[in-house]
Order: structure tokens, then sequence, then C-alpha cells
């Protein structure tokens, strides 16, 4: 989930609908309230540990942020020199990721027919915006982590490309290489407020319109493949085997879906 936020058109919450621990993820953010505290004081860090089920969200948050500083000088060298195999690789991963998606569905009626529409031009429109100047004042830098963070959770909608249309993408990644902590920490504190406020509205939808929430989801998570798209003139100018290793590298992504997929539902049989 690291390296995808780290791209701009791929979102972490795809990868966490990709790996099947989307409603997990969002439940477990959803248990990090104010009645968690009083748990706490009433029954210590064990139960309070239990309850927002911290090992989960520990592991997770220690490999995105781990992978964000580790990989950030390898995301810029492939994003540079490597564009078109990168976005490749994405696009095989959605195509695989958005068919099984579907399941989560159920029978398909016209209002959820009508949900996919609604989360697929919501993603797509996002590729229409075109990107803001910024600033590097820490409440604009703030602003900009709180608001990222809420497309990072989405499926389809990338939160680098977020930091992107805000004009301060470049900065916070250099931040992260430079390991900046006033800017890092600032941008954290945006994220967490985000994260945690925005993951209740979601726990909702999942609650109470379950198989609606995944049409939208499953709408959002095609639509990135308009997002991913590296365009016709990169596409044209790559040539036949640039255009034969950016088919190979798609088909390895769906296969990796598809395979990671039946390796989650073997220990169910």
């Amino acid at each position: 989930m690291g390296v995808a936020d780290a791209v701009p058109g791929v979102s972490g919450g795809t990868i966490a609908v990709i790996t099947g621990i989307y409603e997990q993820l969002v439940n477990a953010l959803r248990r990090c309230n104010p009645m968690a505290l009083s748990l706490l004081w009433k029954q210590g860090p064990r139960a309070l540990w239990t309850h927002i089920d911290g090992a989960f969200l520990l592991s997770l948050g220690l490999g995105i942020l781990g992978s964000l500083l580790l990989m950030a000088n390898l995301v810029l060298y492939l994003l540079e020199h490597h564009f078109m195999s990168v976005m490749a690789f994405f696009m095989g991963l959605v195509l695989a990721s958005s068919w099984l998606l579907n399941k989560q569905v159920g029978i398909w009626s016209m209002m959820k027919v009508l949900l996919f529409c609604l989360g697929f031009a919501v993603t797509g429109l996002t590729a229409l915006l075109n990107p803001a100047a910024g600033s590097d004042s820490l409440i604009y830098i703030f602003f900009s982590g709180l608001v990222a963070i809420c497309a990072m959770i989405l499926p389809g909608i990338s939160g680098a490309f977020i930091l992107l249309l805000l004009g301060v993408y470049e900065y916070v990644l250099d931040a992260l290489r430079d390991f900046n902590l006033s800017v890092i920490a600032i941008f954290a504190a945006g994220c967490a407020i985000g994260l945690l406020s925005f993951s209740h509205v979601l726990s909702l939808t999942f609650y109470y319109y379950r198989e609606q929430t995944y049409a939208v989801l499953t709408g959002m998570l095609a639509a990135s493949l308009i997002v991913l798209w590296p365009g016709n003139d990169l596409v044209a100018t790559a040539g036949i085997s640039g255009q034969l290793i950016a088919v190979l590298l798609s088909v390895l992504g769906a296969a990796v879906i598809v395979l990671f997929a039946r390796y989650t539902k073997a220990p169910e049989q």
C-alpha cells in the first residue's frame, strides 16, 4: 500500500481491496475513537489493543511507512525511466481486481449499476483536473494530508494524484526522502485526523449498504484504468518491444491477483 500510495494514479485503497483487508482496515480505524480511550481507562491497554485490532493496524502502518521511506527513490526512478511499464503492471492488477470484486456486489440491479457509474464518474473526473500551484506552508501541508488520505483509502482515487493536484506531491516526497521531520509530522497529523474521521463514514456504509458500497467501489476501481493509462503518445513511441513488455507486465499483474485470490481462499476450503 505504501508503494502504491507513492505512485500518482495508484491508490493504496485499491491494494487494500485487492488483498482482501479493506473492510477490516475500515472497521479497525473506526474503533479508534473517544470510546477507545474510555476502554483504556477502565480495562487497560490490552483491552484497548484488542478492541482496535492493534496488531493489524501496527503491522500495516509499519509496512506502509517503511515502504514510503525506503522506496521513495526507487519509485521516482521507475516513474522517470519505466513509466509505461509501471502503469501497465498496475493496470493488470486493477483489471483482475475489478472482475473479482464484482462478486461482492451480489446480484446486479439497476440501482447498483447506477452506483457503479457514480463511482466510475467520480474517479474518472479526477483525471481531468489540473494541478494547483501549491504551497509549502505547514498549514497547507496539514490540509493536503487530510484531503489526500481520504483519497488513499478509496479504491481508484490516488492519494498521490491528489497531492499532485494540490501542488505538493514532490515537496512531500522530498521531505520523506530527506527525513524532514517537521514536514513529515505535520503531514502525518493531517493524515491521521482525516483517516480516523473518514473511516467512520465508510464503516457505516458497509454496515447498512454493503453490496451497494461495493458497487460504488467497483466503479471507482474500474475507472482508475483511465488514470493509469500512460497516454497514446507514449504508447506509440514505445515501439513493438515496449508495447509487448507492457502487455506482459499487465498479464503478470492480473496473474498476481488471480493467484493471490486462490491462495487466500485455500484455508476456507
